[in-house]
């Protein structure tokens, strides 16, 4: 899985201290994929966020949960969508996005789960949780971008 620290700053890397990086990916699927899956999901989303989200490489936090069937019950809201135990539901905690980025994320998302991961794209749910500098601390009790130590 990812990284579960920030990767310290260094000279070489291009961190922007503006209001573009830092999600926390949430995945809840159904159990039942190979470690092998798993990573193949975390990387791709990971590539699709690098691309469309424009956070530096290492700005990676994801956490799997794994549920029973019986635990995820996910219908189709009235749009037709046939549901497989393939589902994925992401949600999203980061600093506001503006529209032409999440769709760019939701559309690349599902192109590259379908090819990479034979993930039918009426499995891939996301969900965007907005927040700012306040609502982040690191460890160590501190919110480091109130701070400044980010």
């Amino acid at each position: 899985m990812g990284a579960w620290f920030p990767a310290p700053q260094r000279p070489d890397q291009s961190f922007q201290l503006g209001k573009a990086f830092l999600p926390l990916l949430r995945f809840d699927l159904i159990e039942g994929r190979s470690e092998s899956e798993l990573k193949k999901i975390l990387d791709v989303t990971h590539e699709v966020l690098l691309e469309t989200l424009q956070v530096p490489k290492h700005d990676r936090y994801q956490v799997v949960h794994e549920h029973k069937r019986s635990r995820m019950v996910i219908e189709d809201t009235g749009l037709g969508f046939a549901r497989s135990d393939k589902i994925v539901v992401l949600q999203i905690t980061s600093r506001p996005r503006n529209r032409e980025m999440k769709q760019a994320f939701y559309r690349l998302l599902v192109e590259r789960l379908s090819a990479s991961c034979e993930i039918s794209p009426a499995d891939v749910i996301v969900n965007f949780v907005t927040n700012d500098d306040e609502d982040w601390s690191f460890g160590a009790g501190r919110a480091q971008f109130l701070t400044g130590d980010l």
